[in-house]
């Protein structure tokens, strides 16, 4: 019995000196641990850090062959011990005017380190996202994002900043509609 114990404990301590979130190199970091695998580009972030709202790019996916819902509402920034919520799609048009600005700097930018993740094995269809660009063309902003099978859904998520500095850690963290229980995370480290 005190052997079980000593494993356990040991197992435990294993687990909290090797992080989940592995650095994939480029601003991008990936964590496939939870029912919700989760990746985070912040090259964005990691250029402008004096943006009023910063920009993420994150791509959720089921584990194991399940079917999951993300709702915006229920994405989270962890930062400094503060819970940070997404401002609304009205909020970030109305403060904030560069979406597009954001969207096509991104396209440029390498993902190289993000591409190299577990999100090669998935689709990402571009049908919707929290934060569509305001052009005559784009589909009207989601409220939820679907993952099931090998079908993902990748979306920018948009935060307040609250004052980035490089080195700073953070982590972002959504949750399952139905059950919150459910979650995925991912550790961001700015450079």
């Amino acid at each position: 019995m005190k052997l079980a114990k000593i494993a356990m404990i040991i197992l435990v301590l294993s687990s909290l000196a090797y992080p989940q979130t592995k650095d994939l190199g480029m601003g991008a970091f990936s964590n496939q641990s939870g029912p919700i695998l989760m990746a985070v580009d912040a090259s964005l972030v990691n250029l402008d850090k004096d943006s009023p709202y910063v920009m993420f790019v994150a791509f959720m996916a089921a584990a194991a062959d399940q079917a999951y819902a993300v709702a915006a509402k229920d994405v989270v920034m962890l930062y400094k011990g503060q819970e940070y919520r997404m401002p609304s799609v009205k909020e970030l048009r109305d403060e904030y005017r560069g979406e597009i600005r954001d969207l096509d700097f991104y396209r440029h930018l390498g993902k190289e380190g993000i591409n190299a993740s577990w999100i090669r094995f998935y689709e990402f269809p571009e049908r919707s996202n929290f934060f569509p660009p305001l052009t005559s063309s784009a589909p009207l902003a989601a409220s939820e994002g679907h993952m099931a099978g090998k079908l993902g859904f990748a979306t920018p998520l948009y935060f307040k900043n609250p004052g980035f500095a490089k080195g700073d850690k953070l982590t972002i963290k959504v949750r399952d509609m139905k059950n919150p229980e459910l979650t995925g995370e991912c550790e961001v480290v700015l450079k």
